[in-house]
């Protein structure tokens, strides 16, 4: 039974658990007074942190635009104007809010608005360790006839599908390069288990884990022959299941099966304490006869007290949270691909802001980011209480 009106609204204005009261009156705006303004200081009218604050509100609302977040700012109720920090008499213009989001650093401003979110995430529970995934995301709508499109790394909690860092990935490089620069925005990784896929099993990658005190599991691919043949190479057919799990849906059942072998010897690669097979079997449910296998190495540095079998798997499928919760809710609700924003910084800079928006609602508990858009959209008022801003 789908939940109702009211049920929503009470998830939505709920505080996230396991906060201190400090933390949660420290508002959005007081995380974005670290951001550096671009604007000469002569002639400022509207203060950086007021201007991202209402952007980020309407994005909550569902806008998507530049025009559309002017045309929020515009339509605000005067008393919620002046609770946003806003000039009532003369307010922000859409091509004032258009050149000072198309000027910001989008790294920087990722930094402040992921550690802001990153305050409220609840620690998680005992025995268990937080999880981020790493994976990127073209930004096809910023393409033109002569550029390539924009491309985004970026880092998400596992469990609650919040982007914690993002960072551009310019051009004439590639997300390798930027690996460390991402997870350079996350303050602390002690203990955190960071998943990557194979284009991130790297030898650098890790020494820069290791450092930070993090651990790590990642996806072994053709890109690293050499050791995809030795893992290839093991002794799986003596080595019994160490997890199972059976999924329906999609119109498909899939088995998947993982097998755990502790490798302190016999694989080149630094600090890697178990490799790991991960094979699933797939079928449609109207061709019950017909299957698909596909079979998948990787590696960790977790030991094997460290780290359960099922703990390995559970962490391997959450890789995948970063696309089902956040960049596809991207492409689908915000319409992200066909977003015309092409200029200076604007499309990394929007796209910080709909993560903003996805996690925020995520942390006051919604799981429908349509439905919590149209319920933000109701009152002006809403997107302000789930920024913190009173």
């Amino acid at each position: 039974m789908p939940a109702s009106p009211s049920s929503l609204i009470a998830s939505l204005s709920a505080a996230p658990a396991g906060l201190s009261t400090q933390e949660l009156n420290c508002g959005l705006p007081t995380a974005l007074a670290r951001v550096p303004d671009p604007r000469a200081r002569r002639g400022i009218r509207h203060q950086l942190t007021v201007v991202v604050t209402a952007a980020v509100c309407a994005v909550v609302a569902g806008y998507r635009s530049y025009t559309a977040i002017g045309e929020w700012v515009a339509d605000l109720p005067t008393d919620t104007a002046v609770v946003l920090g806003i000039d009532t008499d003369r307010r922000p213009s859409e091509a004032m809010i258009r050149r000072l989001l198309q000027a910001i650093d989008p790294d920087l401003l990722a930094a402040a608005i992921g550690n802001w979110l990153a305050a409220r995430i609840a620690a998680p529970a005992p025995g268990r360790r937080q999880a981020l995934a790493v994976d990127g995301k073209t930004l096809r709508g910023s393409r033109t006839r002569d550029t390539t499109a924009r491309h985004v790394l970026a880092a998400a909690d596992q469990d609650t599908g919040v982007v914690l860092a993002s960072t551009d990935v310019d051009t004439k490089t590639n997300e390798i390069t930027r690996f460390a620069a991402l997870l350079d925005q996350v303050d602390n990784l002690d203990d955190v288990v960071v998943t990557a896929d194979a284009l991130h099993c790297q030898r650098d990658h890790v020494a820069y884990l290791n450092q930070r005190g993090a651990h790590w599991i990642l996806t072994v691919k053709g890109n690293q022959p050499s050791l995809h043949h030795q893992l290839a190479g093991l002794p799986w057919s003596l080595v019994p299941d160490a997890d199972r799990d059976t999924a329906r849906g999609h119109g498909r059942r899939e088995i998947r099966t993982l097998k755990v072998l502790s490798v302190s010897t016999g694989i080149d690669f630094p600090h890697a304490a178990q490799a790991i097979r991960i094979r699933r079997r797939r079928r449609r449910l109207d061709e019950p006869r017909r299957f698909t296998t596909e079979t998948v190495y990787a590696i960790t540095d977790l030991l094997a007290h460290q780290a359960k079998p099922f703990h390995l798997a559970d962490w391997i499928r959450g890789h995948w949270s970063i696309e089902n919760k956040t960049h596809w809710v991207r492409d689908v609700t915000y319409d992200e691909d066909r977003s015309q924003i092409r200029t200076g910084t604007g499309p990394q800079v929007m796209a910080t802001l709909r993560n903003a928006a996805i996690g925020a609602l995520r942390l006051a508990g919604a799981t429908n980011i349509a439905a919590a858009n149209r319920h933000h959209a109701r009152n002006a008022n809403r997107p302000l209480a789930l920024l913190g801003i009173t």
